[in-house]
């Protein structure tokens, strides 16, 4: 390894330590090349310290005669294309379509910044597309809030028929690259796309306002350069990717998820739509303008670099593209942008990695296009917003937007100079994903600085089989069909590697195009504890362990089968029992709790036999038909004269990060959001079933009256569900079960295994689990539903605290979720893994729904 990465590279991580409690009050006063960059953490403390507020959240009595209400069902929103994304059926550029204005909002928090607010970003596209024919603005989507997201498309003027070739090229690339390769009127006509992404994090402003400016110099400009470069290009930007960050100040959006972490798993509306946007546009080149790190940064990252990356053809242009962005920022002149920290030349392993595909950049790479995040340097944000004056935010923005406007333009440069190498690049990726063909071994020196430390690669299977027939298959299908994973189904059985598979199985082929996201979204992933000494987010996820769904991985062999492309998932609902009986419904899926909880906000009569069986009454058939039909769940014929236990809809009172909140809502369960604050003021926990305690809630820095409640809530025998740290705490501190709490590292993450024991969680539940910041119990008096396996780590990051303390060794055949009951009589669940972390792992949601049910007694 080069020792100027190293010594960066241990620099940062220090620095970055120090900067947590010591803000960079003046960087202007400082020599900017003393100091490189520095990051906030990928998972905040904040999702332990501060409970989700949501609308439920005044206290109101509960009442068993009005439900919580569920969620409407609907169907997925049709996802925005470049072909659609006009009005009136007109193809040709300009696409102007009049935008919608949103009244003034004085509270927009980019004015004390003299930055645009939001609601002023509509007139000013209005305004420029007025102007210019250059310009086109539409609506791809809504934000969690509700706002309007705007995609702004620059380019010269093009007819029907022109608009419609460009459509045709770039379907070729993807779809037939070897000849797209051959097609000299390709070479020479296809307009090269770039894709510019601006604040995805709402308090990280100024990349909209840079990327505004880019767009009214292009609009505007009279000299033949910029005309040319129009003729030969399409410069596509998503302006705001998080208005409702942008208004509130906050770095999350209206829903509390941090967008750019969202990408693997699509749960927000925002994500959904850039994904739709780099779909639809086949980007050579992207930039995600981000801030703040003190000195300005601009990836290609450290490693571990994404083994399913083809990185050979991605770091070839984009560290070049780096060093032209920063000679762009040393051009401007100030003293706080001499240079940049350009993570794989100055950063060691593990410092700014680019192994996860939740990041926008990461996961445009596995689209074809040469992703970066653009880090501008002068914080305004959190206290600095606050505390420093006006006037110094105010000139600390200015700076930022030179940054943010001068990368864009000079990644436009690059873009356009190498033209013809990213173009065969970007056929080249889908010409080895259409081959099968191996990644090439990347040799030491392929760009200054490429040694051993940056080869990761994979071995890519041949296919992936996925049974058909339930929930989590279809929800799985479809995930994969919405991001351009090519899925075929069996026309009739077929046999592979000694399995026998039914018609209608679904089957991905790993010879297409975009193989590279197929196979990060389906694998296992890797152990990596041992190659970084550090993550700085997740590094282990699968799909294809964590959603619910069997997938099979075929190594070498392709089933032998005829097939049918798949454009959406087959219905798996029914109602298989003759009628006048009862009907019986397992949990088993995320579906069958929303099933449920949709049953009894309808008033259905419903009864318990066990923890993961419900019985519904025969005269409910038609509601049960309607639910099967909308949610894709299987009722089948209950057992005669089953009785069980009366389950009513829990009345639930969680103190829970944004994201639970999210899938809590999600599984159609009704929530009243509660935390210590709310505690304190008098909310009343007489009519409460459950308290769900894993963020912002802590019985020690309750009041008397509020500390007397929650006492007398448990003596009661009012039940309890935990998560993480925050509930480990509470348990200790109320004395809920006797189950003593041992944490591993803080940012310890990823895939691991669990051996099911117990009848509430551990029944039926999937041999994985995922972690962040992992908690095991040890102690007597309570019940071990799921223990961590005896080698319990399949993917992530996680080292012991200290040599030989609190790894995943300690943690082998620990009691990883516990259940039991307290001195009140109430029932009570301790989850030390995390089953609804970002609304990610699906198939943990009915673990958790059943211990919610069981917990409210």
């Amino acid at each position: 390894m080069d020792l100027s990465r190293t010594l960066a590279g241990i620099g940062a991580a220090l620095l970055a330590s120090a900067l947590l409690t010591v803000p960079l009050t003046n960087p202007a006063a400082a020599d900017p090349g003393d100091s490189p960059s520095t990051r906030d953490f990928g998972n905040g403390p904040e999702r332990n310290e501060i409970a989700a507020i949501g609308a439920l959240s005044t206290p109101a009595p509960f009442s068993a005669s009005t439900p919580p209400p569920a969620l409407t069902a609907a169907e997925p929103a049709k996802a925005w294309t470049l072909q659609l994304g006009s009005h009136q059926g007109r193809k040709g550029f300009p696409r102007q379509n009049s935008l919608p204005v949103r009244p003034e909002n004085p509270d927009d928090r980019s004015i004390k910044l003299g930055l645009i607010p939001y609601h002023a970003i509509a007139p000013a596209l209005n305004g420029l597309q007025k102007a210019s024919d250059r310009v086109s603005a539409e609506i791809v989507g809504k934000s969690a809030g509700g706002r309007d997201l705007y995609l702004v498309t620059v380019t010269a003027p093009e007819s029907a028929a022109e608009a419609a070739r460009q459509d045709r090229w770039r379907e070729l690339i993807e779809e037939n690259p070897a000849a797209a390769k051959r097609d000299g009127r390709l070479k020479a006509g296809y307009k090269t796309p770039v894709w510019i992404n601006a604040n995805i994090h709402g308090n990280e402003w100024e990349g909209t306002d840079g990327a505004l400016r880019v767009i009214e110099r292009l609009a505007t400009a009279t000299d033949a350069a910029t005309r040319d470069f129009l003729k030969r290009s399409r410069v596509y930007v998503t302006v705001s990717n998080n208005p409702d960050g942008r208004v509130t100040g906050t770095r999350a959006n209206g829903a509390g998820f941090d967008i750019n972490r969202d990408h693997a798993t699509s749960s927000q509306p925002e994500s959904r739509a850039v994904r739709d946007v780099v779909i639809g546009t086949q980007p050579f080149v992207m930039l995600d303008e981000h801030g703040y790190t003190g000195t300005t940064l601009i990836e290609p990252a450290t490693p571990p670099h994404g083994q399913n990356y083809e990185y050979d053809l991605y770091i070839k242009h984009a560290l070049p593209n780096a060093l032209g962005m920063e000679a762009a920022i040393q051009r401007l002149g100030h003293a706080e942008t001499t240079r940049a920290d350009i993570p794989f030349r100055d950063y060691a392993p593990g410092d700014w990695d680019d192994w996860p595909p939740i990041f926008t950049p990461m996961y445009a790479m596995y689209q074809g296009a040469i992703g970066h995040t653009v880090e501008i340097p002068l914080r305004v944000n959190n206290a600095d917003y606050t505390n420093l004056p006006v006037d110094e935010l105010r000139r600390r923005s200015r700076i930022n937007t030179d940054v943010a406007a001068a990368t864009i333009e000079a990644a436009l440069t690059y873009a356009d100079t190498h033209r013809a190498t990213l173009l065969g690049d970007q056929i080249e990726q889908f010409r080895r994903g259409w081959a099968g063909e191996p990644s090439p071994t990347i040799p030491d020196g392929f760009v200054p600085g490429f040694g051993p430390e940056d080869r990761y690669s994979t071995r890519f299977p041949r296919a992936y089989v996925i049974p058909a027939g339930s929930p989590a298959a279809a929800r799985l299908v479809d995930h994969l069909i919405a991001h351009d994973v090519r899925v075929t189904a069996a026309r009739h059985d077929f046999s592979l590697n000694g399995r026998r598979y039914g018609k209608g199985t679904y089957i991905v082929d790993m010879h297409q195009p975009k193989r590279g996201l197929a196979n990060v979204l389906l694998e296992a992933g890797r152990d990596i504890s041992d190659l970084v000494p550090q993550m700085y987010d997740i590094s282990g996820w699968s799909h294809g362990l964590l959603w619910g769904a069997a997938v099979d991985s075929s190594r070498t062999a392709a089933p032998r089968v005829l097939t049918t492309p798949v454009t959406r998932a087959a219905a798996t609902g029914s109602v298989d029992a003759p009628r006048g009986r009862d009907l019986t419904l397992s949990l088993r899926d995320g579906n069958h709790v929303r099933a449920v909880n949709e049953l009894l906000a309808l008033g259905v009569k419903l009864r318990r036999t066990d923890a993961g069986a419900i019985v519904v009454p025969a005269e409910a058939r038609r509601e049960a038909v309607s639910i099967a039909r909308t949610w894709g769940v299987r009722f089948t014929a209950a057992p005669r004269g089953a009785r069980g236990e009366v389950l009513e809809p829990p009345a639930i009172a969680a103190a829970v990060s944004a994201d639970e909140l999210f899938a809590l809502r999600e599984m159609g369960f009704g929530v009243q959001t509660v935390s210590t604050a709310i505690l304190n003021a008098g909310f009343d926990l007489s009519g409460v079933d459950t308290l769900i305690v894993s963020s912002g809630l802590s019985y020690t820095a309750l009041n008397a009256s509020a500390r007397a409640s929650v006492d007398a809530y448990l003596a009661r025998g009012g039940g309890v569900l935990t998560r993480g740290a925050t509930g480990a705490s509470f348990n200790a501190a109320a004395k809920v079960l006797p189950a003593t709490a041992v944490t591993g590292r803080s940012d310890a993450n990823g895939v691991v295994t669990v051996v099911n024991e117990g009848p509430i969680v551990g029944r039926g539940s999937l041999p994985h689990s995922f972690v962040y910041s992992p908690i095991w119990f040890t102690g007597a008096g309570f019940t071990v539903e799921q223990r961590y396996g005896a080698d319990p780590l399949v993917a992530g990051h996680w080292l012991p605290t200290d040599a030989g303390t609190n790894g995943p060794a300690q943690a082998a055949g620990q009691a990883a979720v516990v259940s039991g009951v307290t001195a009140g009589g109430g029932n009570a669940v301790l989850f030390g893994t995390e089953p609804l972390f970002r609304a990610h792992p699906k198939g943990l949601y009915a673990p958790y729904a059943r211990a919610l049910f069981w917990s409210a007694g």
